[in-house]
């Protein structure tokens, strides 16, 4: 297991200017290090069989006992923990891709990555080329696809902004990190990022 972060915390950088495939790349960037940091539990972000309605065709039971086999239950942290984790893991990456995919559409694509997490948060950064703060459309409808990347974010992350540079800017978003519930005295610290 890596060791957990000091309280100052740690940053990744992922350099995409002109990469294919940036959002993806940038997913799965995001999620080693969300692994690294212990954001993420054991078992990664998979689920239990039954909790995926689509998973398994019920006409094949074969892979539906082999789903159930892989489906990891030897952890030996909490449930409600690892449920918190992998929330907190799952919005971040929905956040990454918005911010991403934004920038791939309205600001001639993303230069870099940055992650820089804390006991207290997780903050992420996305560079582009243009000075445009992105903006909200003014009322996107539920039934056309496209213009909701920013509510999207404003709803995941705690809080969000853009940051101009000299070559375009920044746009940034903070993510609380997962907080473990009361633990009796003795026990591990509350965020996967505190020193122990």
């Amino acid at each position: 297991m890596n060791p957990v972060l000091p309280r100052q915390g740690r940053i990744r950088r992922l350099g995409i200017t002109g990469v294919r495939g940036a959002v993806g790349r940038c997913r799965d960037f995001s999620a080693k290090a969300l692994a690294d940091w212990e954001w993420l539990p054991s078992g990664g972000l998979g689920r239990h069989p039954s909790d995926e309605p689509y998973a398994w065709d019920s006409r094949d039971s074969r892979d539906a006992f082999d789903a159930w086999d892989a489906w990891d239950t030897s952890t030996d942290s909490e449930p409600d923990w690892d449920e918190e984790r992998r929330a907190v893991a799952e919005d971040v990456l929905m956040v990454v891709s918005e911010m991403v995919t934004n920038a791939c559409l309205h600001a001639g694509g993303p230069l870099e990555l940055v992650l820089d997490c804390t006991s207290e948060r997780l903050r992420i950064e996305v560079s582009d080329g243009s000075p445009e703060a992105p903006r909200p459309r003014p009322y996107p409808h539920s039934a056309v696809p496209g213009g909701h990347g920013l509510v999207v974010l404003r709803r995941l992350a705690r809080a969000w902004g853009s940051v101009r540079r000299d070559s375009g800017k920044t746009v940034w978003a903070e993510v609380a990190a997962p907080v473990r519930r009361e633990r009796p005295r003795g026990a591990e610290p509350a965020s996967p990022c505190d020193s122990r």
